[in-house]
């Protein structure tokens, strides 16, 4: 991997420039960083996003979010892995359990609650919820609801380089199993191959799509077989394992990266909620819980690091409480921003207002 920065500059120095501190003060990754100092880091950042999850969603219990919240619960060690591999210039689509992946890429978690909370001073202004969030002019995509519709979008940006004659990035998409029953998958992944883009697919099969079990979703033994089908390399991973994710994933990055055509990544997890707060996930049986696609990573991961020596107990707890500070400021720091007003904003609906009929007269 090559030196990654940063998508805010105001992220090394604390967020909005000292009001509220990251936990993780040097969140870059190169070429010479160690299994282990890359192990910590992802750990970090995945502790992060559990607790900022579980504050979005305190929040929302509390009626202080509007619309529904979506939590990553089990999901972490994959999605910190893709961002970790990725670097500046890169082009990255994640989707609604993606936290720790959006934090790991330069999301400020103050930026999160701003969303989420509808602060105007947010990257969506106010306008839009939960994960509907980004910065696309720094590869940070705003994701799309309808499922599949992400990767399109990332092959458009690498079709694009391509005709300007760049190369040297790669542009990562994440999905559900669910989401590859869908037409959309189908025909971008078809695409991607035919084209040769350096397309990173990373999908997450959590076992679930929404409520509908993976026997009702596809016939096939494993989805790693429809990459085969359309000619592009995919693997499958332990997605409870973080070390095994970051291998993989940062393998499949640097394939792509050398020129070698799209890859697919499956990660067998279990989504350790509902689809969303709203849902309590009874359909999931107990025996899947238990099972080895049940296990925690979030837990494995610090076994895995207590075991190794890598940090103590006492250090863990430590950036727990670090995370939990920074994300008390950052609530507090939300909750004291203006809303938009309705009576002062133009409500254009598009970027390139020059577009809009009558915008002249507006």
């Amino acid at each position: 991997m090559t030196t990654k920065k940063q998508l805010h500059p105001a992220a090394e120095q604390g967020i909005t420039r000292g009001m509220v501190p990251t936990v993780i003060t040097d969140p870059v990754t190169s070429d010479s960083q160690t299994d282990q100092e890359r192990f910590l880091s992802s750990f970090r950042w995945m502790l992060l996003a559990r607790l900022l999850d579980e504050k979005l969603a305190s929040l929302y219990r509390a009626g202080k979010i509007h619309g529904g919240v979506f939590l990553g619960r089990g999901q972490e060690a994959l999605s910190v892995a893709l961002a970790q591999a990725l670097r500046s210039g890169d082009v990255y689509a994640p989707l609604i359990r993606d936290t720790a992946g959006r934090l790991a890429f330069g999301e400020t978690p103050l930026d999160a609650i701003r969303t989420c909370l509808g602060s105007s001073l947010g990257p969506m202004r106010g306008r839009d919820g939960n994960v509907h969030r980004g910065r696309p002019r720094e590869g940070y995509l705003p994701m799309i609801s309808h499922l599949g519709a992400m990767i399109s979008v990332v092959n458009g940006h690498l079709m694009a380089r391509q005709l300007r004659g760049e190369s040297g990035t790669v542009g990562a998409a994440c999905l559900g199993e669910g989401g590859t029953s869908t037409g959309a998958f189908h025909e971008a992944l078809n695409q991607a191959a035919v084209e040769h883009l350096p397309l990173v697919l990373v999908i997450a099969d959590n076992q679930f799509a929404y409520s509908t079990p993976k026997s009702r979703q596809f016939a096939c033994d494993g989805l790693v077989d429809r990459a085969v089908g359309y000619g592009v390399h995919g693997e499958t991973v332990d997605g409870t394992d973080l070390a095994a994710c970051l291998d993989a994933i940062t393998a499949a990055v640097d394939r792509a990266r050398r020129g070698e055509g799209p890859q697919m990544i499956v990660a067998q997890l279990l989504r350790l909620c509902g689809h969303g707060e709203h849902d309590d996930a009874g359909y999931i049986p107990e025996e899947l819980k238990k099972s080895k696609v049940g296990r925690d990573c979030l837990k494995v991961a610090e076994e895995d690091l207590l075991h190794k020596k890598w940090a103590g107990p006492a250090e863990v707890a430590q950036w727990r409480r670090d995370a939990l500070q920074v994300l008390d400021l950052a609530v507090a720091t939300a909750q004291r921003e203006p809303v938009p007003d309705p009576y002062k904003e133009s409500w254009c609906a598009l970027a390139s207002k020059h577009l809009s009929e009558g915008y002249a007269d507006v």
